[in-house]
């Protein structure tokens, strides 16, 4: 069968009855999924679609990362090959440019009404609105759709369930630590956590020494062949006027590079990782971070293996303790929380807005272009990569938005855009809840509100700044310094009974008439650059 423009991708010829269509989406590339394992080669076709994959990346908003798209498209192509050298029949529907504005849905339509199958088989997508779209395209056309369960994820929907039964709002620690009971990850024979502690967060907090982090582990690098060059030509040709630049993409694309990378992190990094993991350094995005988050939500490389991986790592005696479990709380632990969060609270879930944000995103978002060095130093790596850690998307680029006040879909359409593992599933929960707190604190009990002090004590950014993250009044004082303030004050009545805030509202309350005047005159200040661009 022909790919990619040299022919029509989207046809196969059979004489058999087709019994099943099996749909395989742009970010489910899992090899093992029962999807790919169950069919049968004689009467089953494997679909995929790339056309309007931008979009199905990102359903509304702005225009998504060139690398992003590349890494999507890449990805699909190279599973592609794999089924047809194992003689699978495929309906597979390539971007080319000259399909307008056509979309997946219109693509299954005409091939389910061509083929005629008797089922239409899927695994739940990461997003509530293509399984209902799904749903009611087959209903229509009166075909049986089967919706199978994703088994890449150590729980499903159904376990978060039952895990919300008989609470009123989800903890992230008791999911936690049921996690690692239920999967034996890090635990004793007599089912203790391994070192007497479940979570070692205290013990990952520091920043670099005041010289750096030294001479760093080179990152791992990832040749492309020809379907790779083919896929960022393409995203360079269709997508010129989007984010980003395919000219430095440089990620895994099929499981076993991605394996290559589970490795080189656990060899090179997770011995350091679990120290540093919230520091950060002028010019260096990567640090000891995995950068794994990408293959993982693409289904490339199983969290399983990435799990046992940094456990044996640590009973080996190759990584300390809270390096290991560090790493573990971020998948066993965090990524399947707000999975769990995505399916049981939405669809009311994007729309929350308890503290009623919605100033515009500012421009520098965009372009980086501001005085502030932190924001600038997140948004440069991120054009550039489609990466940032999670303390700087969190702690910089997420303070911000929060402390600005930002329209929560706003922000999430633009985290949906510009980072290169961002999903729906995993997109809302992180955004509206963990970062802007628009949930009114289901996923965090209080907001991740801080000055820009925080900044500075754990990177260098500040040392480089024309603000000062101490003053929170006058022409030098930092963004976030002065926001903070304001935050705090427009919802101090809300804080006020809100026990892990206390101590910030209490510093609040003892500031002057007058320091508050001069903290609110700085806003408006701070407001009008960042809304012409001139912050």
């Amino acid at each position: 069968m022909n790919a990619y423009g040299d022919g029509d991708s989207g046809r196969v010829h059979r004489t058999n009855r087709v019994e099943a269509i099996r749909v395989v989406w742009p970010d489910d590339l899992n090899r093992r999924s029962s999807l790919l394992e169950g069919l049968d080669r004689q009467s089953d076709v494997v679909w995929m679609c790339e056309l309007g994959v931008e979009q199905a990346l990102r359903p509304a908003g702005p225009p998504v990362h060139k690398q992003r798209v590349a890494l999507v498209l890449a990805s699909m192509r190279h599973l592609h090959r794999e089924l047809a050298e194992s003689a699978v029949a495929l309906c597979y529907h390539a971007m080319d440019g000259t399909n307008g504005g056509a979309s997946w849905q219109e693509a299954l339509e005409a091939d389910i009404a061509r083929l005629l199958p008797r089922r239409v088989l899927a695994t739940k997508p990461g997003d509530i609105r293509v399984e209902e779209e799904l749903r009611s395209l087959c209903s229509r056309l009166s075909v049986q759709l089967e919706v199978q369960p994703d088994a890449h994820f150590f729980s499903g929907p159904e376990d978060f369930a039952a895990f919300m039964e008989g609470r009123t709002s989800p903890f992230m620690e008791a999911f936690y630590r049921r996690q690692r009971r239920g999967f034996g990850v890090l635990m004793t024979e007599s089912g203790k956590p391994v070192g007497g502690s479940w979570n070692y967060d205290k013990a990952n907090r520091r920043a670099f020494p005041r010289e750096g982090p030294g001479e760093l582990p080179p990152q791992p690098s990832f040749p492309r062949d020809r379907i790779t060059a083919e896929a960022i030509a393409l995203t360079e040709r269709l997508f010129s006027d989007h984010p980003g630049d395919g000219a430095s993409f440089d990620l895994p694309v099929i499981p076993e590079q991605a394996r290559e990378g589970l490795q080189d992190f656990v060899e090179r990094r997770l011995h350091r990782f679990g120290d540093v993991q919230d520091a950060m350094w002028t010019g260096e995005p990567f640090l000891y971070h995995s950068r794994l988050s990408g293959p993982l939500n693409l289904k490339l490389l199983d969290p399983r293996e990435a799990v046992s991986a940094a456990e044996t790592a640590y009973r080996d005696g190759a990584a300390p303790l809270n390096a290991a479990e560090g790493f573990v709380r971020q998948l066993l632990g965090w990524r399947e929380f707000v999975r769990g969060v995505y399916f049981h609270y939405m669809p009311d879930y994007a729309r929350a807005n308890a503290l009623g944000a919605w100033e515009g995103l500012p421009w520098l978002y965009w372009s980086g272009e501001t005085g502030m060095r932190c924001l600038r130093e997140v948004v440069a790596g991120l054009r550039h990569h489609g990466y940032a850690h999670h303390i700087q998307r969190l702690m910089v680029a997420g303070l911000f938005a929060l402390l600005y006040g930002v329209e929560p879909s706003e922000f999430n359409a633009w985290h949906l855009a510009m980072y290169i593992d961002a999903y729906d599933w995993v997109s809302v929960p992180n955004t509206m809840g963990m970062t802007l707190h628009a949930d009114g604190g289901l996923v965090g009990t209080k907001p991740y509100c801080a000055s820009g002090k925080y900044i500075a004590r754990m990177s260098n950014y500040c040392r480089h700044c024309r603000f000062d993250s101490q003053q929170s009044s006058g022409e030098e004082a930092c963004p976030f310094t002065t926001l903070y303030w304001s935050f705090l004050s427009r919802h101090a009545e809300r804080f006020s009974n809100n026990r892990r805030m206390q101590f910030q509202i209490k510093n609040l309350r003892r500031k002057s008439d007058e320091a508050m005047r001069a903290i609110r005159e700085r806003e408006n200040e701070v407001r009008r650059r960042a809304q012409t661009g001139t912050l």
